[in-house]
């Protein structure tokens, strides 16, 4: 089964708003891991995801901001 999550063409601010607000949710996502996690194994684990989101937000908004096209943003959420 599939749900489309996003399908659409944005314009470089809309792409960057939307894209910086659902990593936001990831991040947010690790960090209450990590906050009910006693395992540090895996609490380094998702502290170096957050790492991996940041540098490609930061990446990511860099590219958006140099870019004066419509942006394609395809999401889907697959149930296998």
């Amino acid at each position: 089964m599939k749900s489309q999550l996003i399908l659409g063409s944005f314009n470089s601010l809309e792409a960057s708003d939307m894209i910086t607000q659902l990593i936001q949710v990831k991040i947010k996502f690790h960090e209450n891991k990590i906050n009910i996690s006693s395992n540090e194994e895996d609490i380094k684990f998702r502290e170096s995801k957050i790492k991996g989101l940041q540098n490609s937000l930061f990446e990511i908004k860099k590219h958006l901001a140099q870019s004066n096209q419509l942006i394609s943003i395809h999401s889907e959420i697959i149930f296998n």
